[in-house]
């Protein structure tokens, strides 16, 4: 009787053992997904995955992204369950502490529980422990520091609806649902923010400002992805291009690089499948890029503006530089080459946007993007050229290639630099807390004086 439940002991052991195995990858698939290693990478000592070290610029400050390795001392390694899920859902830490929402908690709050559970498993025993704090914390200018604040706005903006099913969709639109607006967040950079920087939801993935660049309309509006179809999207998402569509740069290469090319064809289809049901809204339309080039190119002076020696030059002929540091890439009449491998100016959303910020962004960062079939490298023009041979180059880009006489000038390519028009709150702040102030003492006051009464 004894062997017998010692062997029945043995085999539920081993089935537990099984069963958290099964839900760690689980777990890990769900991190990918939600593209816990972009932010949370260390920047140095050799890039431990989950660190953190990594450099978020918001328009408060930067964000210095924490360690979630189960290090017990410096990561997540003490959480419970239940803080861990605190963590996501209401953006608040261990410690009670609130976090801000540059960590997506304002999606993630409608995972399920399950999925938390796998996600807690694959971070506790999936994940090497790293025994270091980041070389740099958070350190936002006042009144951004006071993470009370945190308490008022998540009041007012948390949405505790978000991941529920409902029961009008099909399976696959619920689940494409829940990638998108869940785990993937993809609203938290394609939705335009309100006055408290705080998502818009009656523009819902509409296009909206992102640091310099600009992540652009993907609703099915004629502005956004109306000449897409589900495959276009999906094959986007898997390899970060479509030929003649777009190109992924930035933040979107780097959702492509960690998250987006791991994931598998179902859920590519089923994200694709529910972002080009979501109803179109209206953004700036892009340019026509039919127009035929008004300049001959051919016509530049050979070796005026040779890459070698941009850095050293200091001319602001659009041409000239374009001729030095675009043309042995993209061809001479922006045409690219035929296998796309360099892409066409002549079709790509970048140039053709109304906004010129993600073409000035790529020509300043380059492109670095690994996708499922290649990857892509672009070299960064940051050194090599000044605000205003980047606002020259561009201008003559834009012209050239998709018919648009662009007034781009160098105080604003600086401006895009530096993380572009910063938002009403932050523009405004001092005369909200001087507003608020006032009010305080007029409260105070009033209530002094029905006391007295």
């Amino acid at each position: 009787m004894k062997i017998l439940m010692y062997v029945l002991l043995l085999a539920g052991s081993w089935q537990a053992a099984a069963s958290d195995e099964v839900m760690i990858e689980r777990g890990k698939a769900i991190a990918i997904a939600a593209d816990c290693a972009a932010c949370h990478r260390q920047a140095a000592n050799n890039g431990a995955p989950f660190a953190g070290g990594y450099a978020i610029d918001s328009p408060m400050g930067r964000i210095i992204a924490s360690n979630i390795t189960p290090s017990r001392q410096f990561g997540i390694g003490g959480y419970t369950e239940q803080q861990f899920a605190d963590a996501l859902r209401k953006g608040q830490a261990a410690d009670g502490s609130y976090l801000y929402p540059a960590m997506p908690y304002t999606a993630f709050q409608g995972m399920t529980d399950d999925d938390i559970h796998a996600l807690y498993l694959y971070f506790m025993q999936g994940v090497k422990p790293v025994d270091r704090a980041p070389e740099e914390q958070t350190a936002l200018s006042f009144p951004f520091n006071l993470r009370q604040l945190m308490w008022g706005w998540n009041l007012l903006y948390l949405n505790t609806q978000q991941g529920e099913k409902q029961a009008v969709l099909s399976d696959k639109l619920n689940r494409g649902r829940y990638l998108v607006d869940v785990l993937a967040h993809c609203s938290t950079c394609h939705t335009p923010r309100n006055m408290a920087m705080a998502e818009d939801q009656s523009r819902y993935l509409a296009g909206s400002p992102l640091g310099g660049w600009y992540a652009p309309n993907i609703t099915s509006d004629p502005s956004g992805l109306a000449d897409w179809s589900q495959n276009d999207i999906a094959t986007y998402l898997k390899t970060g291009h479509v030929t003649g569509k777009g190109q992924a740069a930035g933040p979107m290469a780097e959702a492509v690089e960690h998250s987006f090319r791991y994931m598998s064809d179902d859920d590519l289809q089923a994200m694709a499948a529910w972002i080009k049901q979501v109803p179109a809204i209206q953004s700036a339309q892009a340019v026509d890029s039919a127009r035929p080039a008004p300049e001959d190119i051919n016509q530049v002076i050979k070796g005026q503006g040779d890459q070698a020696s941009l850095a050293n030059s200091s001319t602001t002929d659009g041409a000239a530089l374009y001729s030095g540091a675009c043309a042995s890439c993209h061809g001479r009449e922006g045409k690219g080459t035929r296998d796309n491998f360099y892409p066409s100016l002549r079709q790509n959303s970048a140039v053709s946007a109304v906004s010129p910020g993600n073409l000035v962004m790529t020509i300043v960062e380059g492109i670095h993007r690994q996708g499922s079939d290649a990857d892509v490298a672009m070299p960064a023009f940051a050194s090599q050229m000044n605000d205003a041979q980047i606002a020259a180059v561009s201008r003559y880009v834009r012209y050239q290639f998709a018919g648009i006489e662009s007034p781009l000038t160098a105080e604003e390519v600086h401006n895009l630099l530096s993380g572009g028009e910063p938002p009403f709150i932050i523009r405004y702040v001092n005369w909200l807390m001087a507003g608020s102030v006032i009010v305080l003492l007029l409260v105070v006051f009033g209530l002094l004086r029905l006391r007295r009464r």
